[in-house]
This record gives C-alpha cells, structure tokens and sequence, in this order.
C-alpha cells in the first residue's frame, strides 16, 4: 500500500524553526518527484517546495533562504526545514509524490506560528 506520513509539525514562536519529514512506503521512492504544499484555513492549497528525483529544488517566494527541502532516497525520506518562521507560515503541511499520472498525498501535519 502506497503510503505518505507527515511528522514533526508544532506550535512555534516566530523566528523558530521547524523540521517536517515525510516517510513514504509501498513505493520505488527514488522515481518519484517530492514536494511540500500547505493549506491554511479558507485558502487554497499552495506549492512550498519540491524536488526532483535527480535533486532539483524549487521554491515559492514566499519561503525562498528560509526553508530548505532535502531527500533521503536510502531512507525514502524528504524533509522540509523551515527556519526564521512567520504567522504567516502556518497552515496544514502536505508531503506529495509525482510520478508520470501518480499524485500521492499524506494526511498532512499541522504548523503553527504564534507568540
């Protein structure tokens, strides 16, 4: 079974820093395409950063010297740190996979930005 899980979401002060992961199961991980989306309430779901199979980021500008993607193929693992985080940055955090017609979702994880 095809399985993303999102982990390491929290309440932050402003300035902090947060590491999301994602674990990804039941699939040949290296093929896929990665990425982060998030969603805050009563917005639409928007693209934070992906990486490509081969290692090719890309960021929004909004998170762009702040946040850093990485992956873990042996682990099939990504990752998503965030630093100098704002109000702003909160949202529910998604883990995707693309693979050719392959959309994969996790169930997200939560992240809040508040003093």
């Amino acid at each position: 079974q095809v399985r993303l899980v999102e982990s390491g979401g929290g309440l932050v002060q402003p300035g902090e820093s947060l590491r999301l992961s994602c674990a990804a199961s039941g699939m040949i991980f290296r093929i896929y395409d990665m990425g982060w989306y998030r969603q805050a309430p009563g917005q639409e779901r928007e693209l934070v950063a992906t990486i490509t199979r081969h290692g090719t980021t890309k960021y929004a500008d909004s998170v762009k010297g702040r946040f850093t993607i990485s992956r873990d193929n042996a682990k099939n693992a990504v990752y998503l740190q965030m630093n100098s985080l704002k109000p702003e940055d909160t949202a529910a955090y998604y883990c995707n996979a693309h693979f050719g017609s392959a959309d994969i979702w996790g169930q997200g994880t939560q992240v809040t930005v508040s003093s």
